[in-house]
């Protein structure tokens, strides 16, 4: 092993072919792409002498450490240095500035490639992050390539390449690749300011950060790593390891290709295909803790993109356990993210997005919830709640527009025509969508207010009260009673269940002649009293001294 070629059990592919834009062929379009780099330049845009960066000794003692460490796959100390060490270094030498550009560090790290591709990997995403003014557009381009280049290596080796990161990174990797698709996304759709130079990039540049692109990878890394076999022979009770082949037996590749499922699942939430969306998980036990509770971020974008899912496709019973259980969870765990970190300040706004959507769904779909989870629902959207249960649309709308995703268009905008904002068109498309099927149950918590006053009730008269004709009435009690029934998960993949009425009240019509059951379950105060003498006991036991 020399110096500058770090054994790491791969290499550069440097055969490059047409790109298919089938999401199960290889990356042969982004090996095309990766092409451009040489071996002496990191800047694809500027061929001109890159700037000597002045890098303090302190930093250069940190890079060349993680080197260290990454060359040995000390694992452990990897973790530190990525999730504590490096966050030190940027509060203290770029906390608003970037980080030297990879040629700057390249000597301290003996021009090792891969680990100049994880670095650089870091560099834009805290561009991205914290630098004023965000990123440029050769900026966007040039991490677009660099994460070419890394999944260009991981995936056209040989064999497994012998490369070992913590869980909470390969996570990020995979989260940050869709991140930064959706903010350019959005970005190419915002014409209006940008200067003809910029839209001719735009133009010639087609297959930058294109969805087929983005979708390649994602699908190569689940395959390549044979994880839908491998969790569907794990629920089966079998081992894994006898379906993994030799790429799905490494760690690396597993934790990217379960953790590429998840992505699956964000990216089709971002496009508005929701049952493709939720498709995705088919092979994931979610009642269970898999690998997707090792890392409580992903935990939680797999919960909030999921129970976003059931909440656009009417599945609210599903909608409302899927946000209680994580919301629970993150009550359990909020000492975990008090730290100010850009992951930790992400996790706390989805946290308040998932109120804001347990909102809406226990408005739309009132069922009883955990104690704990319904008192903060209600301290932080309580007034919001009343307002849309007195049918506010104007506040479903608004409480949508926090907490949805930041939907994305899978075209590019057309560049010949009037250079205007595209951007919000697919979010407009999606809140359409929502309110269509909010206007359709906006008059069913008046009618159960009614309803729950009497047991019996003629047409006409509970008409009168409303000031509706009796057709028009009788339509709004035939939505009640389809409203209220949804499909409910039981067991299996997260798209299966099964046909339920989880309405508090009960009604048919006898003619002419509405009869009304109540059909609520008392609480189990006791359950409640046991829980809190339990937790009473174990604070006194915390606070006995040792």
């Amino acid at each position: 092993m020399t110096e500058t070629e770090p054994n790491y059990g791969g290499a550069f592919s440097s055969e490059y072919e047409l790109h298919t834009g089938d999401p199960r062929q290889d990356l042969a379009y982004e090996r095309q792409m990766s092409a451009a780099y040489s071996d002496t330049s990191f800047d694809r845009y500027d061929r001109s002498p890159t700037t000597r960066y002045a890098v303090p000794e302190p930093v250069k003692d940190f890079v060349a450490y993680f080197h260290q460490c990454v060359l040995q796959r000390n694992v452990f100390e990897i973790k530190n240095l990525y999730e504590v060490e490096f966050e030190i270094r940027t509060e203290r030498f770029y906390k608003t500035n970037p980080w030297p550009v990879a040629e700057a560090i390249a000597p301290v790290v003996g021009n090792d490639r891969v680990f100049l591709t994880l670095y650089k990997e870091l560099y834009y995403r805290h561009i991205y992050a914290k630098v004023a003014g965000g990123p440029s557009i050769e900026q966007r381009f040039e991490s677009y390539y660099n994460y070419c280049d890394l999944f260009n290596y991981i995936l056209s080796s040989p064999g497994p390449v012998l490369l070992v990161l913590p869980d909470q990174w390969l996570w990020d990797i995979i989260d940050e690749f869709i991140y930064q698709f959706q903010s350019f996304s959005q970005y190419k759709c915002r014409l209006s300011k940008k200067t003809d130079e910029e839209v001719d990039q735009l133009r010639r540049e087609v297959t930058v950060w294109n969805v087929h692109s983005v979708l390649n990878v994602l699908h190569s890394l689940i395959d390549k790593s044979n994880i839908n076999r491998q969790l569907e022979i794990y629920a089966k009770g079998g081992d894994p390891e006898s379906v993994a082949g030799d790429f799905g037996r490494h760690v690396l590749y597993k934790q990217l290709g379960y953790f590429s499922l998840i992505g699956l699942l964000r990216l089709h939430s971002l496009l508005g295909d929701y049952y493709s969306a939720v498709k995705t998980l088919d092979n994931i036990e979610l009642s269970k803790k898999t690998m997707y509770s090792r890392v409580p971020a992903c935990q939680i974008t797999t919960s909030y993109y999921l129970g976003f899912c059931y909440m656009m496709m009417r599945r609210y019973n599903d909608a409302i356990r899927t946000f209680t259980s994580i919301l629970l969870f993150l009550q359990r765990i909020k000492n975990l993210f008090e730290a100010s970190t850009m992951q930790n300040e992400a996790i706390r706004k989805m946290n308040d997005q998932m109120y804001s959507l347990l909102a809406i769904v226990i408005s739309l779909h009132p069922v009883p919830i955990e104690e704990s989870v319904n008192t903060a629902l209600k301290e932080k959207n309580g007034e919001r709640m009343v307002k849309m249960q007195k049918g506010d649309v104007a506040e479903f709308e608004s409480a949508f527009a926090f907490a949805c995703p930041k939907f994305l268009s899978p075209v590019p905008p057309n560049y010949e025509t009037t250079m205007k904002d595209y951007h919000m068109e697919p979010f407009q498309l999606q809140l359409k969508a929502f309110l269509d099927e909010v206007n359709q149950q906006i008059m069913i918590p008046t009618i159960r207010s009614f309803l729950k006053l009497y047991t019996t009730m003629p047409i006409s008269k509970l008409a009168n009260f409303l000031n509706m004709d009796e057709d028009k009435f009788r339509s709004c009690l035939l939505c009640f009673k389809h409203k209220m029934k949804n499909l409910v998960w039981q067991d299996g993949s997260a798209l299966t269940g099964e046909f339920q009425s989880s309405s508090e009240l009960d009604f048919y019509i006898d003619k002419e002649m509405i009869h009304i059951a109540d059909t609520k379950v008392e609480r189990r105060y006791g359950d409640y009293f046991i829980e809190q003498i339990q937790k009473l006991d174990e604070l006194n036991k915390s606070l006995k001294p040792k």
